[in-house]
């Protein structure tokens, strides 16, 4: 079991790196390059390379979810607080990446009927949040091997700090799907929101 363990720790971070990479370059680089690409150029990257890194992208997510799963209910670990807020970011990021990015994104670059500037601003609005949950859920990720006091402590549902975290997570999650980019339209704004909702997360967890 050991062994077994170990093994599902690896593939989660291998397909966690794979999944987070796409992400930080869709938001980082290719977002940038669309922007400044010549009509030809463009058209070629929307052709050939957007799908491809799209495959990389939610298979990655479907992995890490996959092996997250697993190791939950199968791998012995501290199951605190952080290990359960993680789990609920990466369990959005990953729906985000299969019912909103996704589908979007096939009508966006072409692959599906539909409206494309609509269908591409909804997947940016999901994308830009995911890159936001992201500082967080590998925070949690790294913490939920400790334990102690305060936000390290046993999970508890009805304390209050992890009402308000789940209170938190439901508003940003609902504007991911009906709200506006505010701050997260840049990628310093992002990274900089990304960075401030872990401060926030840790706060909570831990004074509340």
């Amino acid at each position: 079991m050991e062994v077994l363990g170990f093994l599902f720790r690896w593939s989660h971070v291998l397909f966690g790196i794979t999944w987070i990479g796409m992400l930080y370059y869709f938001n980082f680089v290719q977002g940038g390059y669309f922007k400044q690409a010549s009509p030809e150029g463009l058209a070629d990257a929307k052709a050939k390379l957007a799908p491809s890194a799209l495959w990389w992208f939610r298979w990655g997510a479907m992995g890490t979810f996959l092996t997250g799963v697993i190791m939950l209910y199968t791998v012995p670990s501290a199951m605190n607080n952080y290990i359960y807020i993680g789990s609920i970011f990466g369990t959005l990021m990953f729906l985000n990446v299969w019912l909103v990015i996704w589908p979007n994104q096939q009508v966006a670059l072409g692959m599906k009927d539909g409206d494309a500037a609509a269908a591409g601003a909804k997947a940016l609005l999901a994308s830009r949040h995911n890159v936001l949950f992201s500082a967080p859920m590998v925070f949690c990720m790294l913490a939920s091997g400790h334990g102690g006091a305060g936000g390290w402590a046993a999970l508890d549902w009805s304390a209050p700090s992890m009402l308000a975290m789940l209170a938190i997570i439901a508003l940003l999650e609902i504007n991911a799907l009906k709200g506006k980019q505010g701050p997260l339209t840049t990628v310093n704004g992002v990274i900089g929101s990304s960075l401030v909702l872990t401060a926030v997360m840790v706060a909570v967890l831990n004074i509340l």
